[in-house]
């Protein structure tokens, strides 16, 4: 192996106490960074070891005596109490009954006070002010309806850091509970950047400051019981951004006044998987202009010290949006995202930024993110790193990034030598398609995808968090799999279609449950719309449907694009009405009838629609011909590598490209990249054994053997 595949474009997390352990890894995984992780530092020895520095910082999170002496400069967020049902005319409820106290305290100040809320949940109005009363930690509501259920909506201080909560749960530390500060706070603000430019002058060896991340974290609430200790996670959130101070500069901003109800929303929260409301799209807006001018405050006094700022992708993340259209501002050098998927891969490499790193998993803590042993008893880390890392190298062979690396306490890689021999490997491997990726891009085939969902370009590839924590929604199923595809894909919003955006695109997929932000709920009240992907379909495009695809009610259909698909939903209106029979017929490419999950009550409209998988005499999968065009529609995703599989066939299928164009394995284990610039051929296997094949390319049908999970590199 040449040594350049060896050394470079790799951050490895040093630990103080371990210094030979530190620097034996930084030479066997080919180091060039080493950084400090949450609850480690570095010693002079590693700091002085010729290795760049990267240094955390959580701006907000390390400053508990000045929160101590301005309680009021901590963060906030509206809780809503469990509803309570009156017996009588009166009601008393314990606002903060049910939520963790150790992460929240209730914010009862005069400052606060005016904007909670109680609500008769159960005629879905406002209880007017004049007939609820406050005082020492009890709601008394009078004038109620006797058996309706009523809600307090208030707002509280949040008293632990929900990462720092997350690493004492996970960990057993038993440090201080770090608090966090509000930027919008002038003497936090002003605290913060003097903080700021006095660690910089105390650091002078780091050459980049890790910022993770900026501001407000994504929302994680939790509870006082076990059973249901998390009550709600939303990565992409902005629930906990909120404040006195930001409604009233909110509502000078845009004229109106947002209320407790704009974030509870009936006791639901503002999950992203759900279309926003126009006032949370404007509020989203105010607090990432917020965010983007203040975070380049601190870039700006990262630069000033002659250091890069980089800032990571997770955690106190929310307001910077890096597909939006203010995350250029801010002039950050870099961009750091955790993955354990391809998806969270090609969402990192996309970003408009000088420099894109990967933090592998698992991390190098003793129990994974879901509570699995890692390196502890029955972990096995390093069969964990593989499985990880088929997904993310199916990605960077499509688009690579510049760097990658780990993060956590080097010290229980110990006992572990299969793990780190694992890490050099993949090391390796990583090293050598980023070369390929810098001769030249590799070939896509003539096929243009747009994934269409409420929210567009601003959260491509994503779906709020890692894929264990959205696995329940179809479209990041088909996220993953299109994440190491040779086909090009885009992300657009609905507003989007109607201004042009089908000009250049060949394959339209919607896919999601009616009246998500996937699916799109009330856009498809537009007839505009509907209009425009019919005509897309009719002139020769395609439209792939998964799940409840452009679902709506009240309309002659459920599936809004029911005539361009040939099949439709019945939600119980059309029980008496007749069923077209059919026949299920042979697919033009492979079908993999598990992957599409359980199909219920849905039917054909008109009979011309081709059934291609069927279950229990309901269509799974169907294509119908319409105009030029044509509709596919699958009743579920689960990816895997025979969906994967029948994706890419489909999508070549339908845009009239032959295998050997895409450079297509015989087996669906084994997915390939070809790079032009190099005439290199790479072929990867996701079996956990020995694989042969073919691969068909232009010059014809090539053998191949593969051992359990390799890389190989073939020259054409």
């Amino acid at each position: 192996m040449e040594q350049k595949y060896r050394q470079g474009g790799f951050t490895l997390p040093g630990e103080a106490g371990y210094e030979q352990l530190t620097l034996e890894l930084a030479k066997k995984w080919g180091a060039d960074v080493i950084r400090d992780s949450d609850g480690t530092r570095l010693s002079d020895e590693i700091v002085e070891a010729g290795y760049g520095i990267y240094s955390t910082i959580c701006i907000i999170r390390q400053h508990n005596a000045f929160a101590a002496e301005h309680p009021d400069a901590q963060q906030q967020t509206f809780l809503c109490s469990s509803p309570v049902v009156a017996e009588g005319d009166t009601l008393v409820i314990h606002p903060m009954d049910g939520y963790f106290d150790e992460q929240f305290q209730l914010n009862d100040s005069a400052d606060a006070l005016p904007f909670w809320q109680v609500y008769d949940r159960t005629a879905d109005c406002e209880v007017p002010r004049n007939r609820w009363s406050y005082a020492e930690g009890v709601v008394m509501v009078t004038g109620c309806e006797p058996w309706h259920e009523y809600t307090v909506s208030f707002l509280c201080w949040r008293i632990w850091e929900e990462i720092n909560m997350y690493n004492h749960t996970t960990n057993h530390w038993q440090s201080e509970h770090l608090r966090q500060l509000d930027p919008r706070h002038p003497a936090a603000w002003e605290y913060l950047c003097r903080w700021l430019e006095d660690w910089c002058e105390q650091n002078p060896a780091t050459t980049v400051v890790r910022l993770t991340s900026l501001f407000y974290n994504f929302v994680w609430i939790f509870g006082s019981d076990m059973r249901n200790r998390s009550l709600f996670t939303d990565w992409a959130s902005y629930d906990f951004t909120v404040s006195p101070a930001a409604l009233r500069a909110f509502e000078k901003q845009y004229g109106y006044a947002l209320t407790a109800e704009d974030f509870i929303n009936r006791g639901k929260l503002q999950a992203t998987h759900m279309p926003p409301t126009a006032h949370k799209r404007d509020y989203m807006a105010f607090i990432q202009a917020f965010v983007a001018e203040k975070a380049k405050v601190l870039v700006d006094i990262i630069h000033r010290y002659g250091k890069k700022a980089y800032v990571f992708y997770d955690d106190s993340w929310v307001g910077m949006e890096p597909y939006g259209p203010l995350f250029e501002t801010v002039g950050f050098d870099g961009l750091i995202k955790c993955v354990f998927s391809g998806y969270e891969c090609r969402l990192c490499a996309g970003a408009k930024v000088p420099t894109h790193e990967l933090r592998f998993h698992p991390y190098l803590f003793p129990v994974g993110l879901g509570g699995l042993p890692t390196f502890s008893e029955g972990g096995h880390p390093d069969r964990d790193a593989l499985q990880y890392w088929q997904h993310v190298r199916r990605a960077l062979l499509r688009q690579s990034v510049d760097r990658i690396g780990l993060g956590g306490y080097l010290h229980l890689t110990q006992g572990y030598p299969e793990f780190c021999d694992v890490i050099e490997r993949m090391a390796i491997e990583f090293r050598r398609i980023k070369e390929l990726h810098s001769h030249g891009a590799p070939l896509t085939c003539p096929c243009r995808v747009a994934v269409l969902h409420t929210w567009g370009s601003l959260r491509s590839w994503t779906l709020s968090g890692h894929f264990h924590e959205t696995d329940k929604h179809v479209l990041i199923h088909i996220n993953e799999a299109l994440s190491g595809l040779p086909v090009e894909v885009r992300f657009i919003s609905f507003e989007d279609v109607q201004s042009g955006a089908l000009s250049d695109v060949d394959v339209v997929i919607n896919a999601g449950r009616a009246g998500d932000a996937w699916s799109g709920g009330a856009a498809w009240e537009n007839p505009a719309l509907v209009a425009e992907l019919t005509r897309f379909v009719h002139e020769g495009g395609i439209f792939l449907g998964v799940g409840e695809p452009s679902g709506a009610p009240g309309h002659h259909t459920f599936f809004r694009m029911a005539q361009v698909l040939g099949i439709d939903k019945d939600t119980g209106a059309r029980v008496c009405h007749g069923r077209w029979q059919f026949d299920v017929a042979e697919a033009p490419f492979t079908v993999a009838a598990d992957a599409l999950g359980d199909a219920a009550d849905l039917y054909l409209t008109d009979g011309k629609a081709t059934v291609l998988c069927a279950k229990d005499g309901i269509p799974q999968m169907t294509m119908n011909q319409f105009g030029k065009g044509l509709g596919i529609y699958m009743s579920g995703f689960q990816v895997g590598a025979e969906s994967t599989r029948m994706l890419l066939e489909m999508l070549l299928y339908a845009c009239h490209i032959a295998p050997e164009e895409a450079y297509l394995s015989g087996s669906p284990l084994v997915e390939t990249a070809y790079f032009p610039a190099d005439r290199t051929l790479v072929a990867v296997s996701s079996a956990e054994q020995e694989i042969s094949t073919v691969i068909h390319t232009p010059s014809g049908d090539r053998a191949i053997t593969l051992s359990p999970m390799e890389t190989k590199l073939l020259t054409l």
